[in-house]
């Protein structure tokens, strides 16, 4: 669309802050599985030649690859014949290859990990449960036995005592897109963590689960822990693997912003692109409402490239920009928001050729307000968190508990010769 370019734009003077946080340390992955496989592998009983279906999942996951090497040479030791299943849904086009492909971008190929990768899009129907019906894929279904490897995070949609983890990969990943598509279209009726977790404990009844295997990131994206659970012990411990997950899920340090600029948006950043957990905007009709951060604007300048053109959540954002929207495989989208029965979630908002011209419609939206008393924060993504440029309107509200420095510089928002803003917040395209 074309705007008042003569608009002159009455910024704020802008301070770096950066946050501080409770960083749990790094673990070393490989020593933590040696030592949670110590744990579990006299419980297996699985008579010698079994197969084993690794269920993976599609997020970006640090050491991901290192940790399924790792598991998947351990059930070779003892004798199985394991290999990697997508547990995805609906990702990567809702297709076997796609999958297949998703998996080698997060660096799971059978080369990396020394074991197949199988794909198919076929499930089992498995019965019900209190009216929800159970679907496994077939190839995890055919198998002796079932590990599942997924991270623990809090999730963007509901609340409870499990979130995202290993019966969220038991219901939807296994489900494919038969069981991802019938769990989120239930959610408009039903509460979708009853759904998930009923489907998912039911699920892990039904199946020839062996045991999973839980990892927890930091503020800092490295592993924090890496827990190996029986079957039977898998509600516990992603309880409590939870817990800590969601103390090292990093916020804003405010309550309340007008604008928030926000570089990139991606599905390895957030299944929503923008993490309704960190900017409190939910726009699934079935989502959870938080009651906070509220922010009144929001503008999205860019796409990662780890999200393979998939946009969902961009509806999140008020505002974005042409360079983004060009970035976007609709195909993929439309598949990913309609298995989620969420098309509200692809809707694409207010589109400029450039961020100046973006970002001086967005500030005509605003409450009253002048450069000097603004609340406008700029960040790289919903998951990087520690480094962030706040206006001085932001200063006296911010929250002390979680500020390690505020920069004693003045800064300026700039823009480059196109009308782009250079971020000093993270290396993203320009």
């Amino acid at each position: 669309m074309e705007t008042d370019t003569t608009f002159q734009l009455k910024l704020p003077k802008m301070r770096m802050v950066l946050q501080r946080f409770d960083v749990p340390p790094a673990v070393d992955v490989l020593a933590e599985v040696d030592k949670e496989w110590m744990n579990i592998k006299d419980h297996l009983d699985l008579p010698q030649g079994s197969s084993v279906a690794m269920a993976v999942g599609s997020r970006g996951i640090s050491n991901l690859a290192a940790v399924v090497r790792a598991v998947a040479t351990k059930l070779k030791e003892a004798g199985y014949n394991p290999f990697v299943t997508p547990a995805m849904g609906s990702h990567g086009g809702a297709t076997a290859e796609g999958q297949t492909e998703v998996l080698a971008a997060r660096g799971i190929t059978e080369e990396s990990v020394g074991v197949p990768v199988r794909a198919t899009m076929a499930v089992e129907p498995m019965g019900e449960v209190d009216g929800i019906p159970l679907f496994l894929d077939r190839l995890a279904h055919g198998a002796d036995g079932i590990v599942l490897i997924n991270r623990i995070k809090p999730h963007t949609n509901f609340i409870g005592p499990t979130e995202s983890g290993l019966i969220k990969i038991m219901a939807i990943g296994l489900g494919n897109q038969a069981g991802a598509e019938h769990y989120h279209r239930l959610s408009v009726v039903r509460s979708q963590y009853e759904i998930i977790s009923t489907a998912g404990k039911e699920l892990l009844k039904k199946s020839r689960v062996l045991f999973g295997v839980g990892m927890v990131e930091n503020q800092d994206h490295e592993t924090a822990k890496v827990a190996m659970a029986l079957a039977r012990d898998i509600e516990t411990v992603e309880t409590e693997l939870l817990k800590m997950a969601r103390a090292c899920l990093p916020t804003l340090p405010l309550k309340e912003i007008d604008f928030l600029i926000i570089d990139e948006m991606g599905k390895d950043i957030s299944g929503e692109g923008i993490d309704p957990n960190v900017v409190g905007r939910d726009v699934l009709a079935y989502g959870v409402k938080r009651p906070s951060p509220k922010i009144t604007r929001i503008f999205v300048r860019d796409l990662t490239e780890g999200s393979e053109g998939s946009a969902v959540g961009i509806s999140q954002a008020d505002f974005t920009t042409q360079r983004l929207v060009d970035k976007i495989d609709f195909p993929a989208t439309i598949i990913n928001c309609v298995t989620a029965c969420g098309p509200e979630g692809g809707m694409i908002p207010f589109t400029f050729p450039n961020d100046r011209e973006a970002i001086a419609v967005a500030l005509k939206t605003l409450r009253p307000c002048n450069a000097e008393d603004i609340r406008l924060v700029h960040i790289k993504n919903t998951m990087e968190l520690t480094s962030m440029m706040v206006s001085m309107g932001c200063l006296a509200s911010l929250d002390k508990d979680q500020i390690g420095s505020i920069g004693e510089e003045d800064l300026e928002l700039e823009f480059d010769g196109s009308g782009n803003l250079i971020s000093r917040v993270g290396n993203v395209n320009q």
